[in-house]
């Protein structure tokens, strides 16, 4: 697909964010940078051509994967991560070694990745945070692997086998989307956060009720709507261990 056509598409998830605190504040939307939007134009590549062999996604027209998937997964980055990508902000990335340093220093990891959402978008979205993807189904790892060696992403740990035996250190951030057993895995996705760590989970509204009583110790934020949908939303919570 086109990149300006993925630019397109994206846009709605990439609006200003309204500060709750201060209303009368918004930022500037945001945009991604014409590596970005080929990163993605070549991932969606990828993704059709292994879709064809194997079961990674029900949503088979590019349109709609850029939507469901890319869109939604961006949405959860632009939230963790606001200040990356502003618009009419334009500094190099390596203009600031201070900010990319402390970038770098955030580890994020995906819980049952799946095709690679949220993680793979989130690591396009801040290059710098190192990720860690988590997914027990071997095949569905090594589509992982070929993404990344295709992007040439770095800094990006795939881990194929079960959540719990993962070595991977309490992180800063943990995502949580689409996953089977969500009941079970939710539990576990807190215990990967580390105390005052974050979680993001892309969820329906009618989970909302179960998320907070599986996991009444974590500080949740008020729920946002996903753009374009009528029950899709963004949770974000901070553990407190």
């Amino acid at each position: 697909m086109e990149p300006a056509r993925i630019a397109e598409l994206l846009q709605p998830f990439l609006s200003p964010l309204v500060d709750d605190c201060l209303s009368s504040h918004r930022e500037e939307a945001a945009v991604l940078s014409s590596t970005q939007l080929i990163n993605i134009s070549t991932y969606i590549d990828i993704l059709l051509r292994w879709n064809a062999r194997m079961n990674l996604t029900s949503v088979r027209q590019p349109e709609e994967i850029v939507g469901r998937h890319f869109g939604e997964s961006i949405f959860a980055a632009r939230h963790l991560f606001p200040n990356v990508h502003v618009a009419e902000v334009p500094v190099p990335a390596a203009a600031d070694p201070a900010q990319t340093e402390r970038e770098s220093a955030v580890h994020v990891v995906d819980l049952g990745s799946g095709a690679g959402f949220p993680g793979l978008p989130i690591k396009i979205w801040a290059p710098s945070v190192r990720l860690t993807l988590i997914e027990s189904n071997q095949r569905k790892a090594v589509f992982l692997r070929e993404v990344c060696r295709a992007l040439t992403l770095t800094h990006v740990n795939i881990f194929a086998d079960r959540a719990e035996d993962s070595p991977t250190a309490q992180a800063d951030v943990v995502t949580l989307r689409a996953v089977e057993r969500f009941g079970a895995v939710l539990p576990l996705a807190v215990r990967l956060a580390k105390n005052q760590g974050r979680l993001a989970l892309l969820i329906g509204q009618t989970q909302l009720d179960l998320v907070r009583a599986l996991a009444p110790k974590v500080q949740w934020s008020p729920p946002v709507q996903v753009p374009l949908s009528l029950n899709r939303i963004l949770l974000l919570g901070t553990s407190e261990i």
